[in-house]
């Protein structure tokens, strides 16, 4: 059984009340029960972690290290200039999948480069919170 950690970063635990317009209406709590739904029916044992905190996050990574196969990340404003979060990603040599509801590339220009991007092994971005349920499919075919 393929064991996945979904780690969100800063904000997202405000998805269904911040900036509807952009995140959506789905509450964090929401698209964690669609992936464990999703989950059960690929037979994927799935774990769930949201910080605010880059140390917190890094933490998690570290701890993630023979404990899961992949890890689904959405590092929030981390994507565009925590070095620190890639380096823990790249170091732990889990693979992992960036993960963002808004497409990074069509918002402000200082969104659009991810330091997360290059240590993943791809990025799903604007397809809302079904990007969430496309990385869980990839790992399946990873």
């Amino acid at each position: 059984m393929k064991r996945v950690l979904v780690i969100n970063g800063p904000n997202l635990n405000l998805l269904g009340t911040r900036e509807k317009s952009i995140y959506g209406e789905k509450t964090l709590a929401d698209i964690e029960n669609m992936l464990k739904e999703e989950a059960d029916k690929l037979g994927i044992e799935i774990g769930f972690f949201q910080s605010n905190h880059e140390g917190y996050i890094i933490d998690k990574i570290h701890d993630a290290r023979g404990k899961f196969d992949y890890i689904i990340i959405n590092p929030g404003a981390y994507t565009h200039y925590s070095i620190a979060i890639r380096d823990a990603i790249k170091a732990v040599e889990i693979p992992t999948i960036e993960v963002h509801l808004s497409n990074i590339y069509s918002r402000e220009e200082f969104r659009e480069k991810s330091v997360i991007a290059p240590v993943c092994v791809g990025q799903i971005s604007g397809l809302g919170s079904t990007g969430y349920l496309l990385a869980l499919k990839a790992v399946c075919m990873l």
